[in-house]
């Protein structure tokens, strides 16, 4: 089983590959969409070279959920993530830094668990 920053190493050099990226711009803490720039298009992408990089296999909407906000999910209510949806997100997103959302769990804050270390996390996952 690689170290955690064999596997760190190997999700940035796929995300500098996915998005076309400089090296200095990867870094565990940053957000995918909001600091690396990368649209639903590119999450497709990344799962793709996550998959063939690692040799694992990752279920469609595994890594990135789709829809957990959408109108019609019965999770949100005022442009907010109710509890039930949080709690719903914790079960599908272990590997998600879910409290930190959970304290102010605006719709537009959930790209923002997005980030390196949430993928470096989900392959580890993955691997062990």
């Amino acid at each position: 089983m690689p170290t955690r920053e064999e596997v760190y190493e190997k999700v940035k050099d796929t995300l500098i590959d996915a998005l076309s990226l400089d090296d200095d711009e990867v870094t565990p803490e940053a957000t995918l969409v909001g600091d690396l720039g990368a649209e639903s298009i590119d999450f497709l992408d990344i799962v793709f070279r996550l998959e063939k990089n690692f040799d694992v296999k990752i279920p469609r909407g595994e890594l990135f959920p789709e829809n957990l906000a959408s109108a019609d999910s019965g999770y949100v209510a005022d442009g907010k993530v109710t509890e039930e949806g949080v709690a719903m997100m914790r079960e599908k997103m272990p590997h998600a830094d879910i409290d930190a959302f959970a304290d102010d769990p605006k719709v537009e804050n959930i790209q923002d668990l997005f980030t390196v270390e949430m993928v470096v996390k989900f392959v580890e996952s993955k691997l062990g």
